[in-house]
């Protein structure tokens, strides 16, 4: 199974208030990753963009959840 199918599985039962706090730890590890590529380059810069790409699904159901809720 691949890591974005994980993920979503992962996430996909949270509730909008489960899916900001999750959220905001994605972006406070995006920020500590970030800071310490600065200082001295990651083993694997690829997990900036993987995390990243985590941020914006968890964008992307919470927007989901409100236009359900809305609707």
């Amino acid at each position: 199974m691949s890591k974005k199918k994980e993920f979503l599985d992962s996430v996909k039962g949270l509730s909008a208030e489960d899916l900001k706090v999750q959220l905001e730890q994605a972006k406070q590890r995006l920020k500590k990753l970030e800071f310490a590529h600065a200082i001295t380059p990651l083993e694997n810069p690829m997990s900036i963009r993987s995390l990243r790409q985590d941020i914006a699904r968890i964008q992307t159901l919470i927007t989901q959840k409100k236009e359900v809720e809305q609707a």
